[in-house]
Order: C-alpha cells, then sequence, then structure tokens
C-alpha cells in the first residue's frame, strides 16, 4: 500500500499461543498496557484508510464494499476502481465511509482513495471473503500440521489472500484492527491458517474465484468473548463479568482481556516490589524445596501467591540454539521470569509448561530464574515429579532446576479472601474481543464465516447451544450484510477414550449444541470431524479434512453444487422387538463401516442405564439391541470425547454423533459466574 500525507501508529498485544506442547505465555503488565485503548484512539492519530484494507487484499464481488477510514470533518473522500467511483464525507466523528461495486471476479487492480491524504492500494482481487474465527485450532498455522512444512513449500496460489487480524482485547469500543494481506505462495504458507488454507483451496480449485481469508481468532477464547455485551445480557449468565468489564472500562485499566491479571496488580505485593528482579536481595527469603515450597511458607493446603527464586551458573560461551524452561505441570498458574524478563505463564493446570526463551535472555555466569505461582487447591504448585523441571540449553544440555530455591508469601488468599473470578490468563471476559478485534473490522464485505471453537467452551456444553446462536445472529447484525453462512466446525476427537459408555461427557454434549446450532440456525452447516483429531493433544495435526468438509459445506449450500457435504445423520428411530431401528439422512453412496466393525453405539432401558450395542447395517438404517437391554428406550452414537466412530457413508463422511434421550447431562447446570 503506497500511502501520502497519513500515518499511524497502532499497538497491538500479541499472545502466544499453545501450539502443541507448549504453553500459552501472556505478556507481561507493561506489554499489555501498550494495547491501544478508546483513550488512546482519541488521542492518537487514526489513519487515512482502516488498516483491514491494504495491497494484496480481496474485495467481496457481488455486492457493494464499504471501505472507510477517518479524516478532517467535511472531507471529500473520493474511492475509484477502474472506472467505477463513489464518493463520501468525513462526519464531525472524522470517519468518513464510501460504498462502491467492485468489478465482477477479475484483477489485479489499483483501488485509488483520495482526498486530504490519497492511498492506492495495489494488487486487489475480487472474489469470495471469507471470516475465519474461533480460537487455536482455527489460528493454528500450516506449518504446525500433518504435512504442512511440505504442503507450504509447493504452496503457490495466488488467488487465495490472507490477513491475520492482531490480538487486541477491548473493554469499550475501538477503531483499529487490521493487518498485512499476502498471497498464498511457498513464502508465506507456512503461516496461514491450515483450515482455512485448505477450504480455500478446495473451494479456489473448484469455483475458480478468488478466496480472501480474514483470519480473526485467537487459542483458548470461549464464544462469550467474540459475542458483544448487548447480545449476552438477555442470556442472563453473564451479568457478573459483564459489569466487572464495565467497572474496569470506567477505571481505565490496562486491557489484559482476563481476570487474573487485575487481581495480581491489586493483590501481589511481589508483582509490586519487583521480586523478579534478578538484583533484589532475597536473602531473607525462605529455603524452599521445589517441587513443594508452600508448606515451608505456611500455606500448605490453603489458596495463595508465592514467588520463588533460583540463581544458576551457565557456561561461557553459551551454546548456540533456542533454551526452554520446563516446569511440569502446576496448578493453577505460573508466570516465570528470567533475568527480570517475562517468558511465560500459563493457567492451564493440564498442560505441562514449557517456555521457550527468547534470543539474549540467559547469558554466560550467574543467571536468575523467578517464578510465581497462584495455588488454589490443597494439592496445588508444583504437581510434576523433580526431573519434569529443567532448563534446557540450545545444545539440548539439561539443567536440573528441581531443589533449593529461595521463596516468600506473597498472597495468604484463604477465604474468605477474594479469588480472580477466573484464572486464564488469555483473553476470556466476555465482550472483549469482540469490541477489540471483530467490531473494528465491520462493516467489512463478506462472504460467510467460518468457526473452530468450543472447546474452551466444552465444560459447559450445555449452555453452549444458548450462545452460538446468539453469537452468530449478532455477527450478522454487525455485517449488516443478511444471514450470511456461517459454518461450524464439529468437536473432534480428545482425551482417552472410555470403555464404557458414559452417562455425560462435556465434548460429547458440546457437540450435541453445535449440532443443534447448525440444525436451528438459517444458513449453517456442520463439519463433523469426529474421525480426526489426537486424544493427547488438544490441537490435532490433521486439519485438511477439516478444511475440505468446511469447504463441501460452501460447495454445496453457498456455491450450489451437487457434492455431499454431510455424513448420515439420524432422522428417526423405530421400535422393533427388541431392538431399535435407527433411520439416516444423508447416506449418499450407503451406509459403510470404516474399520473392522461397527462400533460406538450404546442403548438403555428405562432404568437410564447404558449398554454398549450390537450394531448392524440393514439399507439406510443400523438396526441396533443388547442382551443386556431387551427392551431398549434409548439410543446413542458416539457419545464420549473420544469415540470409536465407525459410520460412514459412501461418499467418505463421518456419521454425526447423536442421542434419542433428554436426559440431563453433566454440562447442563454448568456456569461459569
Amino acid at each position: 500500500m503506497v500511502s501520502k500525507g497519513s500515518t499511524v501508529r497502532i499497538a497491538a498485544l500479541v499472545l502466544l499461543v499453545a501450539f502443541p506442547g507448549i504453553a500459552y505465555a501472556q505478556p507481561t503488565p507493561s506489554a499489555a498496557n501498550s494495547v491501544a485503548s478508546p483513550a488512546a484512539d482519541a488521542a492518537a492519530e487514526l489513519p487515512f484508510l482502516s488498516p483491514i484494507f491494504g495491497d494484496n487484499m480481496v474485495l467481496q464481488r457481488g455486492k457493494l464494499n464499504t471501505l472507510w477510514g477517518w479524516s478532517e470533518p467535511g472531507d471529500k473522500v473520493r474511492v475509484e476502481i477502474g472506472e467505477a467511483a463513489a464518493s463520501g464525507v468525513a462526519g464531525p466523528d472524522r470517519r468518513w465511509q464510501v460504498k462502491i461495486q467492485p468489478p465482477a471476479v477479475s484483477g489485479p487492480f489499483t483501488v485509488r482513495i483520495s482526498g486530504r491524504a490519497t492511498v492506492e492500494l495495489r494488487n486487489v482481487l475480487a472474489g469470495d471473503v471469507w471470516l475465519c474465527g474461533g480460537q487455536s485450532n482455527m489460528g493454528l498455522p500450516l506449518r504446525f500440521t500433518r504435512n504442512g512444512a511440505d504442503v507450504a513449500k509447493t504452496a503457490n496460489y495466488p488467488e487465495i489472500r490472507f490477513v491475520t487480524i492482531a490480538g487486541h482485547p477491548a473493554y469499550r469500543p475501538t477503531d483499529l484492527a487490521g493487518g498485512k494481506w499476502s498471497a498464498v505462495s511457498p513464502d508465506t504458507a507456512e503461516w496461514v491458517s491450515a483450515v482455512a488454507f485448505y477450504f480455500a483451496r478446495k473451494v479456489q480449485g473448484e469455483m475458480h474465484v478468488p478466496i480472501g481469508l480474514v483470519q480473526d481468532s485467537m487459542g483458548g477464547t470461549p464464544a462469550e468473548a467474540w459475542t458483544s455485551a448487548e447480545a449476552l445480557r438477555p442470556l442472563k449468565d453473564f451479568d457478573i463479568p459483564l459489569a466487572e468489564v464495565q467497572r474496569l472500562a470506567a477505571a481505565g485499566a490496562p486491557e489484559y482481556g482476563n481476570f487474573v491479571m487485575h487481581w495480581y496488580d491489586g493483590n501481589d505485593i511481589g508483582l509490586k516490589g519487583k521480586w523478579a528482579d534478578p538484583d533484589l536481595d532475597d536473602s531473607k527469603w525462605k529455603p524452599v524445596d521445589i517441587p513443594g515450597g508452600f508448606s515451608e511458607l505456611g500455606v500448605p493446603e490453603t489458596p495463595a501467591v508465592a514467588w520463588f527464586r533460583k540463581g544458576i551458573v551457565l557456561p561461557d560461551p553459551l551454546p548456540a540454539g533456542r533454551a526452554m524452561v520446563r516446569l511440569g505441570v502446576i496448578e493453577r498458574m505460573d508466570t516465570v521470569y528470567v533475568n527480570g524478563k517475562e517468558v511465560g505463564a500459563s493457567a492451564w493446570v493440564e498442560n505441562p509448561r514449557a517456555y521457550f526463551l527468547p534470543e539474549g535472555v540467559l547469558k554466560p555466569g550467574r543467571n536468575l530464574i523467578a517464578i510465581r505461582v497462584l495455588k488454589t487447591r490443597p494439592v496445588g504448585g508444583f504437581l510434576g515429579k523433580p526431573e519434569d523441571l529443567s532448563l534446557v540449553l540450545g545444545d539440548k544440555t539439561s539443567i536440573p532446576l528441581a531443589g533449593k530455591w529461595s521463596g516468600k508469601l506473597s498472597v495468604d488468599a484463604r477465604p474468605p479472601y477474594a479469588l480472580p473470578i477466573s484464572y486464564e490468563n488469555w483473553p476470556v471476559m466476555p465482550s472483549v474481543l469482540y469490541e477489540g478485534m471483530l467490531a473494528p473490522i465491520a462493516p467489512l464485505s463478506i462472504t460467510g464465516a467460518l468457526w473452530y471453537q468450543g472447546e474452551q467452551n466444552s465444560p459447559r456444553g450445555y449452555q453452549y447451544r444458548r450462545i452460538l446462536p446468539a453469537m452468530i445472529g449478532d455477527w450478522r447484525r454487525l455485517f449488516g450484510q443478511g444471514d450470511f453462512p456461517f459454518y461450524i466446525v464439529g468437536l473432534p476427537a480428545f482425551k482417552p477414550r472410555s470403555e464404557t459408555p458414559l452417562e455425560g461427557d462435556e465434548w460429547a454434549e458440546s457437540r450435541e449444541s453445535q449440532a443443534i446450532t447448525a440444525a436451528t440456525v438459517p444458513n449453517s452447516c456442520l463439519a463433523v470431524t469426529i474421525d480426526t483429531g489426537d486424544a493427547n493433544n488438544i490441537h490435532p495435526a490433521e486439519k485438511q479434512p477439516v478444511g475440505d468438509r468446511l469447504a463441501l459445506c460452501a460447495l454445496a449450500n453457498h456455491y450450489g453444487q451437487k457434492v455431499a457435504f454431510a455424513g448420515p445423520a439420524m432422522t428417526s428411530v423405530e421400535p422393533v422387538p427388541g431392538a431399535l431401528r435407527i433411520h439416516f439422512a444423508h447416506t449418499e453412496g450407503g451406509l459403510v463401516v470404516k474399520g473392522e466393525k461397527l462400533e460406538e453405539f450404546s442403548v438403555a432401558g428405562e432404568d437410564h442405564k447404558w449398554y454398549w450395542a450390537n450394531a448392524r447395517i440393514e439399507g439406510d438404517s443400523v438396526l441396533v439391541s443388547s442382551p443386556l437391554v431387551p427392551n431398549p428406550k434409548e439410543v446413542r452414537y458416539a457419545w464420549q470425547s473420544n469415540p470409536a466412530a465407525t459410520l460412514f457413508n459412501g461418499a467418505g463422511l463421518p456419521a454425526a454423533p447423536f442421542r434419542t434421550d433428554n436426559w440431563p447431562g453433566v454440562t447442563e447446570s454448568a456456569r461459569p459466574y
């Protein structure tokens, strides 16, 4: 983009997301304070053109496109695309907005915007723009997925363009969000969202239209963070956190997007006392043993925040390569500093901590490691074995970190001390990503949205059937382009497989909420991925089937292609003597078994006790029975986090998990606040 007469300074918060084996990392409070806030926006010079627009972008074909920016009140701004032109005037708030129809599918062309400043956008295409939202599995770059590095090396798709919206939680409306548009090439493909890339590759290959991907996602985030306060209030489940966001906004607090960082600011004397400073005199701190440490500080079983410090001596010269701190599993949250610099933090209890160190943090000679730990349970703090704690140097030399440390209590948080509303140290507050990352790019003209999310909401899987439709309606109102296509990725397999049928399961209930949403919200579609996933990794490496199945949703439902887009879906259940017959739709090519046998059907009688069922295919139906349930009343399929899902159709698409009962599950009463 060539710009004359206008400049802008944009500060963005970047969260390091937990890709395989790496824990979440949170910027230091000083970094978070640099996030552009509404007050900062008002004081700063807003750009002549919104940063969502740039060289190499894709404009939406077939509809008016809205371009906007800021200039002096009364400035007449003219937008030209080829022979087409349109104008608008900057209002008292300095914002101008112009609607213009781009050429039909074509390009590249130049877009010229002129007024008190002049901007030219070069190498622009007209095609279909898809908004790609969700959490880390949507944002996971191609390079981190199965065969992704090899695919990237030959990925030369000049008509697939992508932009990644910078992470930015906001407590009040903000104006700026954007990024750099790039064409998919061997130089850029490693960093395109794998799911979005495979979706675009299939759609572009079938329809031969340019595809623009707006990657607007952030790891670990719940759906309510992407939904406006106005859309959430009618649900009545988020009154407490919304009130807290409102209070923090009024106080001009740093926009962390989570509750725990504000709690530290108000309560952690170690933070205020700069206990991570390598030059701090800790000679009067207590000697403690790590793993452990809390008993020596007088809080063996109660909530507390403690700081631990340890000096280590490293060789000169330091080995080349990237070093890492490993700390095992920690309950509830840790923050790690090396030589006074924060290098990582996580509140994800199940995830062993593994933090890569930025270049230059370590030095030959003495180095100081400081760890802040917030413990909330009697069995908390460091939960790993001594061998889990180490500093791994660039040459893979491992320096043990277990043993003697110096420790000091910062917060004795036993009741009635008020703990944070929640402990996640990434953006989880309701509405903060809607305000910081979604609303600032509206009303960008788009074809539709892709959504891969639900992991963070899974403990509240039943509630998700209310949140997700509210969010979809909210997005459609925000962009003002009708009921645009909204395609949902069903959660894949995860966690250890149960050998017995389960009465309830968080992920199964979340998948049900996704399926109900897709079945009841107009112009939506569910891409079932139950046959993909990884029992031990919430970021499964297999992403091509996910993108391909989203593309099938689009090809069949938006582009009008005659393709199978869904696997077998239960339509009705027919009682027969001693058994149940399940009828299915979407049986293109017939029902088939993928694997050795048809598995994961269970039946129950009036006693609500579930038993595995014998199942066999009969035409477009499945007959299920069990000698332990002579009079079956209800049936379930693939009703657990990691089922042995083997029912497919002849088109190679898996059957969607389902249940016929409406008995209460484990998440029906779950609420976060």
